[in-house]
């Protein structure tokens, strides 16, 4: 069956891939992720250290469930690794991580220097990742997807490097949620376009995630038919949200506005 087109009818595949994970996902720690939204901007270094914390307790949760046992002293590619706020996390957690990041500027901002030892850092593309075949035990991308012109090249890159029996774990921003727009706020429902256009005639500038460049309208169908049509995808559910509510990823429109942050699960074979 050609299932390139193919969105699942269910948000979860497999459903053993997240039960460790899905005792985790409450309301308490959903309000806890979203009281620190607010500190991306003012505060990066709060903000992205809870998301951190948060980000390994998922990827370790989704291995326990697939391996019986913690990712300790696996091998973790974090494509679009940005200022390397997550390398501590991850050492801490005992994971050997690997950061790839194309822009220079997030490699030399405060992340990693923060963070001495905690990982290697390799400048390169998420969409031509310089890395063997069957390289890594976890690849990770966290919000990136939505920020490159082709995410499902960088899917497809994070499949090949990723050892058979692994775990690939791709999350990303959708258009139509509320953050798709990110610090143009609301306005992104006026049209892309439309909305950086605004943007710089109220802030002088252009926006770091600017539309058309380095913002991308993804939506969750994208992601979706994408991930069936690998064949190897086990898991797909909302990032932010607590457990009860995964069932809105089932939901086609409804789902574009209401799930935010999409997460797919994939093991390759």
């Amino acid at each position: 069956m050609d299932t390139r087109r193919r969105v699942w009818p269910v948000a979860i595949i497999t459903p053993h891939v997240t039960d460790v994970f899905a005792q985790r996902a409450t309301l308490t720690r959903s309000l806890q992720l979203l009281s620190e939204f607010r500190y991306e901007q003012p505060y990066p270094a709060r903000f992205y250290r809870a998301l951190a914390a948060d980000t390994v307790a998922m990827v370790g949760d989704l291995w326990l469930s697939t391996h019986g046992a913690p990712p300790v002293g696996r091998i973790l590619l974090d494509v679009g690794s940005g200022s390397g706020y997550f390398a501590a996390a991850f050492a801490d957690a005992g994971v050997r991580y690997i950061g790839v990041e194309p822009d220079p500027r997030e490699m030399h901002a405060a992340g990693p220097a923060l963070v001495p030892k905690a990982g290697a850092f390799v400048r390169a593309s998420g969409m031509a990742l310089p890395f063997a075949d069957d390289a890594v035990d976890i690849c990770l991308s966290s919000n990136v997807a939505e920020h490159v012109p082709q995410p499902w090249q960088l899917g497809n890159e994070m499949l090949r490097v990723t050892k058979p029996g692994g775990l690939v774990v791709l999350s990303y921003t959708i258009w139509l949620g509320p953050f798709g727009g990110h610090e143009m706020g609301l306005t992104h429902y006026l049209g892309g376009a439309r909305a950086a256009t605004r943007y710089v005639r109220k802030h002088g500038h252009r926006a770091k995630n600017d539309y058309g460049s380095s913002l991308f309208p993804v939506s969750a169908a994208d992601g979706l038919n994408w991930a069936a049509s690998t064949g190897v995808a086990v898991a797909a559910f909302p990032r932010y949200h607590p457990r009860w509510a995964w069932w809105l990823t089932s939901v086609p429109v409804l789902r574009e506005f209401v799930v935010s942050n999409l997460v797919l699960v994939l093991r390759p074979r």
